[in-house]
């Protein structure tokens, strides 16, 4: 089956022949930098610590956490990766008349909204607007609620910050109108942190004054640890209160919450990220609107959004088949079909072997 997310190396290797650990994976997008040595450090330092319970409070990682964005630790949630904390706020979505999603939209949040038979009304993105930010006005908001006769002070807004698959930043302004006309605001900024903090648009700072703000955020992108499953909500202690009774107990292992605290203050590992994605992402940028019939979208994260004049899914096969190359379809995104791609930013060598392989098929 064609798989929905990135990163399923089992389903590539088959389909190229070859084992999995071969795969140059590009659909995930993962930073190649990591996981940091602080996290390996961690891990094999609470080795000994498997045989108790993790602390259901996960008190130190909340700790670690509030002081990195100046909240009290209640405001903050861990969890088994932001999916898991995404199901929740499908849950608080659900109970609203219905939920605006800025579309093209990640898959899960589907998942989530479907799980609890919320009502969705999509506000698809002006995708022919490729400057920044982004085409979604609160007119286009607004006609898509009017379409269906709700009003915002009933309804939840379900976007992410950047923008997964187009890698459009929004403005903070362009967000702040919406929190105090929607029920509910769930920002998902899993990208967030590829940018330097003064460059970043979260709205983290403004939690304390918004009930009806969800802040969504993931450790796993970054830190280059997705097989640990971390993130975390932020959020009104009140809301996380109710989620933390609904959830099954002990979210987060005793290794990943280890390594969390261990990478949120490595500050070595951030700069240095930092430094790299700009302008590794500028040259892959350039060299992927060199070839004819591509046609690369800027971005503010760490993967590129291509317009291909090919099918992305045949494109997708022709590199598996004789590269050993995996790239993200953009089928999952129905708004987008089958003339677009995505790509992670990777090592300078290995985006020059992607360009290479795109080359005998442009």
């Amino acid at each position: 089956m064609q798989p929905v997310h990135g990163g399923n190396l089992a389903w590539a290797a088959e389909k190229a022949g070859c084992p999995p650990s071969a795969i140059l994976d590009f659909s995930a997008s993962i930073s190649p930098l990591g996981p940091p040595k602080s996290a390996i450090a961690a891990i094999l330092a609470h080795l000994g610590d498997l045989s108790y319970y993790p602390d259901p409070d996960y008190r130190e990682l909340k700790a670690v956490l509030g002081r990195m964005h100046q909240l009290p630790p209640e405001w903050i949630l861990p969890g088994n990766g932001s999916a898991e904390l995404l199901t929740w706020a499908g849950w608080d979505l659900a109970k609203l008349a219905a939920t605006v999603l800025v579309t093209p939209a990640f898959g899960d949040y589907w998942r989530s909204l479907k799980a609890f038979n919320a009502k969705v009304v999509e506000c698809p993105l002006n995708l022919k607007d490729l400057g920044f930010p982004p085409g979604c006005s609160g007119e286009e908001v607004q006609n898509s609620l009017s379409q269906f006769n709700v009003c915002p002070t009933e309804c939840g807004l379900l976007l992410n910050n950047p923008h997964n698959p187009t890698g459009w930043m929004f403005l903070r302004e362009t967000i702040l109108p919406y929190l105090e006309q929607f029920a509910l605001v769930v920002v998902d900024e899993a990208f967030m942190d590829f940018l330097p903090p003064n460059q970043q648009q979260s709205l983290i700072s403004l939690v304390q004054k918004y009930p009806n703000l969800v802040i969504l955020r993931s450790l796993t992108k970054f830190y280059s640890l997705p097989g640990l499953r971390l993130g975390y909500a932020i959020a009104h202690p009140d809301r996380l209160q109710r989620w933390q009774k609904l959830r099954d107990p002990w979210s987060l292992n005793t290794l990943a919450a280890a390594a969390a605290i261990a990478v949120v203050q490595d500050i070595e590992f951030q700069q240095q990220t930092w430094a790299w994605l700009p302008p590794t992402r500028l040259q892959l940028f350039q060299q992927l609107a060199e070839l004819p019939g591509l046609q690369p979208w800027e971005s503010a994260a760490n993967f590129l959004l291509v317009q291909s004049n090919k099918p992305g899914s045949q494109v997708q096969q022709q590199l598996l088949k004789h590269h050993q190359i995996l790239i993200r379809d953009c089928l999952s995104f129905p708004e987008l079909g089958d003339r677009y791609f995505r790509v992670a930013v990777r090592s300078n060598e290995e985006n020059e072997r992607l360009v290479q392989a795109l080359t005998t098929i442009y």
